[in-house]
């Protein structure tokens, strides 16, 4: 062999490797993405900020964002590997259904059952869901777009990701990753919101707890519900269909295997599927772009309304009804779950140690659960 074989050689096999597009015009923006990757993934670690999903979220655009990284995109038509958990999973929509099926499983709507007013919380809750599709379109996203960015507020990941995959796919990286990044952050933004918005004495509202629920409520709970739904919002029937069918296994106490399988294995599956899905679509060239850069300010001031919306919902309440419900429990009108009935509990202890609100706050977030879904399903017959 010559060395201009030799050396033709060697320019090939280095042609294969990523360093020529590391080094290319535009390869500062690998650098920028492996900085998005790396700071999740300290999140996750150092500082335990939702790290089940953070981690393969983190992972997932770290990983990706190599040059000629056979993980994402076509290979002669056919899927690459992440690629595949992407489209049949989340475009395909079955990651958040199975996410619902699980959530269904986990969850104990007995305490919203017995106090059916939490239900206003959390549709009232859902006010930055339309203030923020109003302002996006203002800041030149197009209607569908706009719906997608919308239901960030929420604070409902898998409903995100169902509206967005369905809307505007080109937006499910930044949307996901603002719902759940927000999600994580329930205490540094949501706290200051509700120490501006209620006074000293409604902090000290003391609120009765609930009375027991019957076999007969739990069970027929997901099917009266499940049915209005149905009627109402049929759009959004595939995720509250399987949250309603998790619930109904949960309560029957019939079939409790496949409820702890639904409720652990299952959803420790698709989580995992779900994170590295959503980070490998993160490419840089996808990424960063104007809009998916402005969804994450778009996303916080949508979550700061919903939150002031299920305060402001509280007090509109407190004026009618007899029993006053403290206003500390309607920042988890969004469907924050555990972490904003969470918030809600610690803050009502710093004013009143006796003071519990943890059920009261679940039974909110429980209501915002499926407000969220709701307007999802609204605006999802509206403009898709």
């Amino acid at each position: 062999m010559s060395w201009n074989e030799i050396w033709d050689l060697l320019v090939g096999t280095l042609k294969t490797t990523g360093f020529p597009m590391l080094f290319a015009a535009g390869g500062w923006k690998y650098v920028v993405m492996w900085a998005f990757g790396c700071f999740f993934l300290y999140m996750a670690i150092a500082k335990d900020f939702e790290p089940i999903l953070l981690l393969p979220i983190g992972f997932g655009i770290f990983l990706v964002n190599f040059p000629n990284t056979p993980l994402f995109g076509f290979t002669e038509g056919h899927p690459q590997l992440l690629q595949f958990f992407y489209k049949y999973g989340i475009i395909w929509e079955v990651i958040p259904c199975l996410i619902f099926l699980g959530l269904g499983a986990m969850t104990d709507f007995e305490p919203m059952i017995s106090n059916p007013k939490m239900l206003l919380i959390g549709a009232g809750a859902q006010l930055g869901v339309f203030v923020t599709f109003t302002g996006t379109i203002l800041a030149g996203f197009t209607i569908k777009e706009a719906a997608s960015v919308g239901i960030i507020g929420g604070a409902d990941g898998p409903t995100t990701i169902y509206l967005t995959a369905k809307l505007a796919p080109h937006l499910l990286a930044a949307n996901t990753l603002a719902a759940y990044s927000y999600m994580s952050l329930v205490p540094i933004i949501q706290a200051p919101i509700m120490r501006l918005m209620t006074s000293d004495k409604e902090r000290l509202i003391r609120m009765k707890i609930g009375r027991r629920c019957s076999r007969t409520e739990l069970v027929l709970f997901p099917l009266i519900c499940g049915a209005i739904i149905a009627l109402m919002v049929p759009a959004v029937m595939p995720l509250m269909g399987m949250l309603m069918f998790g619930n109904l296994m949960r309560v029957s106490g019939a079939v409790k295997r496949l409820t702890n399988t639904a409720s652990t294995a299952l959803m420790d599956i698709v989580t995992i599927f779900l994170g590295l899905s959503v980070g490998a679509s993160m490419q840089a060239h996808v990424f960063l772009t104007y809009k998916p850069i402005m969804v994450f300010g778009l996303g916080l001031i949508d979550f700061i309304v919903c939150t002031a919306g299920g305060i402001i919902t509280v007090k509109i309440i407190n004026l009618i009804a007899k029993e006053k419900i403290n206003p500390l429990i309607g920042n988890s009108g969004v469907s924050a779950l555990p972490m904003s009935p969470r918030l809600s509990q610690m803050m009502g202890q710093q004013y009143d140690k006796k003071n519990y609100l943890l059920m009261h706050a679940m039974a909110a977030c429980l209501a915002g659960s499926i407000g969220s879904p709701a307007a999802a399903g609204m605006l999802l017959s509206m403009f898709e």
